[in-house]
């Protein structure tokens, strides 16, 4: 089992940065995939980005593409989101996830566990 634990979020002003970090818990971090998601107030949550194993694949939603960063430290059990460019509409509660099965997914269901989610403010 594998428990995650989001922190990093704020209020920021548009054109901001903000960097989210997600610690894991458990000896087996590097088996898993792991990724971010968002849901802004009522909207379904969206895939934002996913980081392999090892960290050498990357994937981004197009939303967001060129302006964070997804990456991972297997010996710290944390994953780190950084965020550049923020504008008024990346508003949204963020999701730390981990997937067991090979590859990515933008599909929500398709990841195993998910953190409790913290709030990200861009104001314009």
């Amino acid at each position: 089992q594998v428990q995650l634990v989001e922190s990093g979020g704020g209020l920021v002003q548009a054109g901001g940065s903000l960097r989210l970090s997600c610690a894991a818990s458990g000896r087996t971090f590097s088996y898993y995939g792991m990724g971010w998601f968002r849901q802004a107030p009522g909207k379904e949550r969206d895939f934002v980005a996913h980081i392999s194993r090892s960290g050498g694949s990357t994937y981004y939603a197009d939303s967001v593409k060129g302006r964070f960063t997804i990456s991972r430290d297997n010996a710290k059990n944390t994953v780190y989101l950084q965020m550049n460019s923020l504008k008024p509409e990346d508003t949204a509660v963020y999701y730390c996830v981990s997937k067991l099965s090979p590859g990515w997914d933008y599909y929500p269901g398709a990841y195993d566990h998910w953190g409790q989610g913290t709030q990200v403010t861009v104001s314009s």
